[in-house]
């Protein structure tokens, strides 16, 4: 059994800097909201709540799904599917997320829907035993190969510095609407996985990005190319041993998601979760400075809000 957040702090696990419940009262306390402006909140931070609940409160709070898919439009979708292991031990983005993203595209009218990773393990396994081979089951989503080259079209990256040609899935040029659904975990070499880093799913070649400084290409990907929407799946996120799934130990119970157009707030939120700063992932600032986003979470007009448990 994974744990909850209190026997997590009982039991002492840390990563990076001391987890704490101030890093979740920070971002998600329950604060009077700021005046209304009229325009969407830069981020939306969801608390408690089953992942579909919260996710519903969080892309009404951002306008509807219409606010970002119209009808006739392509829609692909990136969740994390990397690794052949079950839903329980936080590796891929829940097949709840999944399969109610895909829900939410459908009813607001778009023509096509695909959902695809270039997956670390077997695809064909690591889509079964995600369980979101099974969500999208009876639904218009179209669950595509992520390991098939053929599929994939050189693009060179402008006035990059480390990613200067890469090879993208077809589905990230060609779709009208780009919605990007990482699952937030440890990863042992950039520290953390989240929104920006889930892009290392949508191109052929990742060792070149760990070869190559692996924040900096991180962080140049999104010069080229940024989502749309960024849905966080925060409800039981790996805390250490990541990316891969390996112990249900590894992973506590938050039930927390979040939502944002600008992938650098998400990641800098994000990095909160886990316990770090946003400056203390590297790739963080660097898209911050790049112009891609914000990553100072005091100046943002932050949507909290608390479902029933």
């Amino acid at each position: 059994m994974h744990l909850d957040r209190r026997d997590f702090l009982k039991k002492g696990f840390a990563v990076g800097a001391a987890f704490s419940l101030a890093d979740l009262s920070g971002l998600f306390a329950a604060e009077p909201a700021p005046a209304a402006t009229g325009d969407a909140p830069h981020l939306v931070a969801v608390r408690n709540g089953t992942r579909i609940d919260m996710l519903n409160a969080a892309i009404a709070a951002l306008g509807g799904m219409k606010a970002f898919v119209k009808p006739g439009q392509t829609v692909v979708i990136k969740p994390n599917i990397g690794w052949d292991v079950v839903p329980e031990l936080g590796a891929n983005t829940h097949p709840d997320i999944v399969h109610r993203l895909v829900e939410l595209c459908d009813e607001a009218g778009a023509k096509e829907i695909s959902v695809f990773d270039n997956t670390c393990d077997a695809w064909q396994r690591a889509y079964a035993h995600s369980g979101i081979e099974k969500a999208l089951e009876g639904t218009r989503a179209k669950l595509i190969n992520g390991k098939d080259e053929s599929m994939y079209r050189v693009v060179t990256v402008a006035n990059a510095t480390k990613l200067l040609d890469v090879k993208v899935h077809s589905l990230i040029l060609d779709s009208d609407v780009y919605i990007n659904a990482p699952v937030l975990k440890h990863h042992s070499g950039a520290t953390m996985t989240c929104a920006m880093k889930n892009a290392m799913g949508v191109v052929w070649d990742r060792r070149y990005w760990h070869k190559n400084d692996l924040h900096q290409c991180i962080a140049e990907f999104q010069t080229f190319k940024k989502p749309a929407l960024n849905i966080v799946d925060a409800y039981h996120p790996m805390m250490r041993n990541g990316p891969r799934g390996t112990n249900a130990s590894d992973v506590v119970e938050m039930k927390c998601l979040i939502a944002s157009t600008d992938p650098v707030a998400a990641d800098a939120a994000a990095a909160k979760l886990l316990g770090h700063q946003p400056a203390d992932i590297r790739y963080i600032p660097i898209a911050a400075a790049l112009g891609l986003g914000s990553m100072d979470l005091d100046k943002m007009n932050i949507q909290r809000l608390q479902l029933s448990a």
